[in-house]
């Protein structure tokens, strides 16, 4: 299991599309995830374990505590750095560092409390006393959270994880114990559509879609043998043979993560994206902000600073599956049910404002009779 988690990326046969969306999210934490959607055996974990060798290098929290602090929070947010962290800063010490990114896998048997955190059972029986310990996604804060068969994972554990990547933060709240700590991790999943979809609104948090489909021609598959054989047989061989090509592809991330800072969408690709959404009939707001982050690392990579309506096409099937809205229409059920009230709120207020008017003038002839009696 060691070694296939280290099959280096760059040696996976075709899957240029898979390839393309997982390097857009690392190279763009803001295109909110990837989902890989395919058969069983077509690559997708050997591709995204393969990631650990061409992630880029980020500066990361050291705090004891897992509580993200870092040194500039002192002077704008000091409320945020622990008692631990303000310590270490008095006596001259880091609490961040540069690193290289990490992947984090999620095993599909953890409950929830295993991922987001809890009380520390042995102080807690030992000591008596409570102290809240981060879960998983503490340590996935600024790496790379994997979930392979993301659609068997339990509902109340994949909502939580998808909140922490929504918010950025995980909080915590069970009876005594109470915790929070940063959260910011690239959400890469992947799942046999086979067994079972993911929910709608689930989905729509996950910001790239791939259909990893085996590769077509029989020299490709003839080639996934082959070197699938000579990694088995010399693993740090084969990996060598490919160490040029993936430092290569590392680089290339790394420069475009310091050039997206710089990188604009222009006024004709912008226009051209909302259109194509809009046209497809689209409504998550979602898909806007991942199509343009998307298309912003892709300039990136290109090395331009202006997102260009060539990027956003070469990104928008990334993006756009799987996005329109299943089953019936609501916004045209929405609007056919406001005719309808519409007119019944009109036919009985015109009912109401003639029997008003029949009153009203009965009240008239009343007033009118009792004026020529009293005369």
């Amino acid at each position: 299991m060691l070694q296939e988690s280290r099959y280096p990326f760059v040696a996976v046969v075709g899957q240029e599309e898979m390839k393309d969306a997982l390097i857009l999210a690392a190279v763009n934490p803001r295109v909110q995830g990837v989902l890989l959607l395919g058969a069983k055996g077509t690559g997708k974990t050997s591709a995204v374990r393969g990631l650990v060798e061409i992630l880029p290098t980020v500066n990361v929290s050291t705090c004891a505590n897992g509580l993200g602090c870092r040194p500039e929070y002192l002077l704008t947010a000091p409320e945020l750095v622990c008692a631990s962290c303000r310590d270490r800063l008095a006596q001259g010490e880091e609490i961040a560092t540069d690193m290289q990114q990490r992947l984090v896998e999620l095993p599909l048997n953890v409950g929830v409390e295993d991922v987001v955190g809890g009380a520390n059972r042995r102080l807690e029986v030992e000591q008596r006393r409570l102290r809240f310990e981060p879960g998983i996604l503490s340590y996935a804060n600024n790496n790379i959270l994997y979930i392979d068969e993301i659609n068997l994972l339990g509902s109340d554990v994949l909502n939580a994880i998808i909140d922490a990547a929504a918010t950025g933060y995980t909080v915590v709240r069970r009876g005594l114990v109470v915790g929070s700590y940063p959260s910011r991790f690239t959400l890469v999943s992947s799942m046999n559509p086979e067994e079972g979809d993911l929910r709608p609104q689930l989905l729509d948090r996950i910001g790239l879609r791939v259909y990893v489909n085996p590769v077509a021609t029989v020299e490709e598959r003839l080639e996934v043998y082959r070197r699938f054989s000579a990694y088995q047989d010399n693993p740090e061989g084969f990996r060598a043979s490919y160490a040029g090509q993936t430092a290569l592809v590392q680089a290339a991330i790394t420069q475009a993560r310091s050039r997206l800072a710089q990188v604009k969408v222009g006024a004709a690709a912008g226009a051209a994206a909302i259109a194509v959404i809009q046209q497809l009939g689209i409504e998550s707001h979602r898909t806007e902000i991942v199509l343009f982050e998307a298309a912003r690392a892709y300039a990136a990579l290109d090395e331009r600073t202006e997102v260009s309506s060539s990027d956003v096409a070469a990104v928008a099937p990334l993006v756009l599956r799987r996005r329109r809205t299943a089953g019936p229409d609501y916004q045209a059920a929405q609007q056919r049910e406001d005719v309808e009230i519409g007119a019944v709120v009109r036919a009985h207020t015109a009912s109401l404002s003639k029997l008003q008017q029949r009153r009203k003038a009965k009240a008239n002839q009343t007033h009118n009779g009792a004026q020529e009696t009293e005369q």
